[in-house]
């Protein structure tokens, strides 16, 4: 973890935020995965990509989060994987739950044939 020059840091790792948003990225990538194995789907990857926004003002809470979810596999059926994406994102992802508690969190996702 780092911080900019301006603030003591050098600017050679993640900021504190960065990081809380990298923990929910995986928090609910590993709940997608886990209820599409479950649902009996060949889902080879998922990826979580993250755009925020935070406050202008003390404490910067994010405002903002839009997930973008790329999954991958054979012959997925997308009835599945969007079941998949809101069972985590209403259910089981704590770190989600915690931020959309101050935040707007919305998601969509693309569907990729895995070779």
């Amino acid at each position: 973890m780092d911080g900019p020059p301006e603030f003591g840091g050098q600017n050679k790792g993640c900021r504190p935020m960065e990081l809380v948003l990298i923990g929910m990225g995986g928090c609910t990538a590993f709940d997608v995965v886990h209820i599409l194995k479950k649902s009996r789907q060949d889902i080879t990857d998922c990826v979580a990509e993250i755009d925020a926004e935070r406050a202008p003002t003390d404490p910067k809470v994010f405002t903002r989060i839009h997930i973008h979810f790329k999954v991958s596999g054979r012959k997925l059926d997308p009835k599945r994987v969007d079941n998949a994406v809101k069972l985590s994102a209403e259910k089981y992802c704590s770190a989600s739950i915690m931020l959309g508690k101050t935040a707007e969190i919305t998601h969509d996702f693309e569907i990729a044939e895995a070779g």
